[in-house]
């Protein structure tokens, strides 16, 4: 019978599920927002929640707990000075779920898993300075290739 039995299979093995999502949970927290299946990511966000929850009591043993599950030292230091403070406030749903569409090659749906309050990425504001870096480019060349016509027709003499 499978009472209880409500984790996902993936369509693996035993062993490569469980390496899959600690990768896939070291690799959210270390980026914030990974790009998966429906499926993985429902499966992910069970963990991720897990491991949050446990940080936020800020124990010994429960950094050691979280260091059993999470792959990188580097990651587990970034989940306990800062996403714990993040959330201290929120007693649950640390994450989100936003559907791309499907993939290209099976149909499968596919959705970014992100944690929520991330610092969001401001690309209008990093454009338009580089707009107006490349308009200043432009202009400070045309204008040096204006001088050297000039000077190039001034020191040619007519014949």
């Amino acid at each position: 019978m499978r009472h209880q039995a409500h984790h996902g299979r993936l369509g693996v093995q035993p062993s490569h599920r469980r390496a899959m999502i600690r990768n896939m949970v070291t690799s959210l927290f270390k980026h914030e927002r990974i790009k998966t299946t429906k499926t993985r990511a429902k499966e992910v966000r069970r963990y991720a929640e897990k491991m949050i929850t446990l940080a936020k009591k800020e124990t010994l043993a429960s950094k050691r707990d979280v260091l059993g599950f999470v792959r990188e030292r580097e990651v587990v230091n970034k989940l306990f000075k800062t996403l714990i403070y993040r959330y201290s406030q929120r007693k649950g749903g640390y994450t989100r779920i936003l559907k791309l569409g499907y993939r290209a090659g099976d149909g499968a749906d596919m959705v970014f898993l992100e944690l929520v309050d991330r610092a969001v990425e401001e690309k209008s504001s990093e454009t338009s300075v580089d707009k107006n870096e490349k308009k200043q480019a432009i202009e400070t060349t045309s204008e040096v290739v204006a001088d050297k016509k000039k000077k190039s027709k001034e020191a040619t003499p007519v014949s």
